[in-house]
């Protein structure tokens, strides 16, 4: 039998894009409507109350041209989308599920609704967790907005996703390719990793990318290695050891006193256990009253009133 697979196809042209993922349409669902009912329910904060009930028209025209139903329960705070007979698309009620998450969590319901379209996605990474310290949370946050939001919008530039930063979560929405990038970018900066390293990675990448030449190479030798250095901020070293030439002995040093000597030649070693802890007790309460005597001056030398030097006025001498 002849091969056929090195004949003319005239059909197949450079310019079709075989990657291309045509959108799903209602003739694409051959199977008709879905045999069970799928819903997911999300419960919202008080504070989102207000502004929930005034998008939800928005909300509920975007679902429907994809068959979702929607409802908006106020007394329990909470939202819920099913499918219905009228829905084609199998995916169709993960995005919602996406959908109603990112509204709980603050994001704009003109933005939140993008998530229906195909090729985008959302994540949503979680960053209390991965600072022990508040105080250092609450900087390390502040380092992914950068002063008036620019290290935010320089962010959304380069990865062309969409971020909210609220509470102990960021949001994002966008490619998958941007998303992997973006996880990588808040973790390393909630590590003490400053994100304007890996901007600078990010922007090097783009211009790479225009280079057709280097399509096939490796980029290693371009992008910037910034090791991380732990300098010692000491400024005197704790053994401080005295370097003179000193007269030489035969003789070895004398051996320090350990803690029992030293107690032996107190008198401690030889006292009671009660008698120890009744003379540490003393000592403690002697190093406290002195304490309390140096904090009331400090307190009574507040309101001592400072010395007035006023010129002496001059006595007339009385005339004889």
């Amino acid at each position: 039998m002849p091969s056929t697979h090195q004949q003319d196809k005239p059909w197949d042209t450079d310019d079709i894009d075989k990657w291309k993922i045509d959108t799903f349409t209602s003739k694409d669902n051959v199977g008709g409507t879905f045999a069970e009912e799928s819903s997911f329910v999300t419960l919202f904060p008080k504070y989102r109350e207000v502004y929930l009930k005034e998008a939800w028209p928005l909300v509920t025209k975007s679902l429907e041209k994809h068959g979702i139903a929607c409802t908006l329960d106020l007394v329990e705070g909470s939202m819920t989308v099913k499918t219905t007979r009228k829905t084609f698309d199998p995916a169709a009620i993960l995005n919602a599920r996406d959908l109603i998450k990112l509204l709980a969590r603050s994001v704009p319901a003109p933005q939140a609704v993008k998530i229906l379209e195909d090729g985008m996605a959302c994540d949503v990474i979680k960053i209390r967790n991965l600072v022990g310290s508040k105080d250092r949370f609450v900087k390390r946050r502040q380092r992914i907005l950068g002063p008036n939001g620019s290290t935010l919008k320089a962010l959304e530039l380069l990865t062309e996703t969409y971020i909210l930063v609220h509470g102990n979560t960021v949001c994002a929405m966008g490619g998958y390719k941007g998303l992997k990038d973006l996880r990588r970018i808040i973790e390393d900066c909630m590590a003490n990793i400053h994100p304007i390293y890996h901007i600078k990675e990010l922007m090097i990448k783009r211009e790479l990318a225009k280079d057709p030449e280097l399509v096939n190479e490796s980029w290693d030798r371009f992008l910037p290695n910034f090791k991380k250095k732990t300098l010692s901020h000491r400024r005197v070293p704790h053994k401080v050891t005295d370097k003179t030439k000193k007269a030489y002995t035969p003789f070895p040093p004398a051996p320090e006193k350990s803690k029992i000597d030293k107690q032996i030649e107190s008198g401690e070693y030889f006292l009671a256990k009660g008698a120890k802890d009744r003379a540490a007790r003393e000592e403690r309460n002697e190093k406290q009253k002195l304490r309390k005597e140096e904090k009331t001056k400090e307190r009574e030398a507040e309101f001592v009133p400072p010395e007035e030097n006023r010129p002496k006025k001059k006595r007339k001498k009385s005339s004889d």
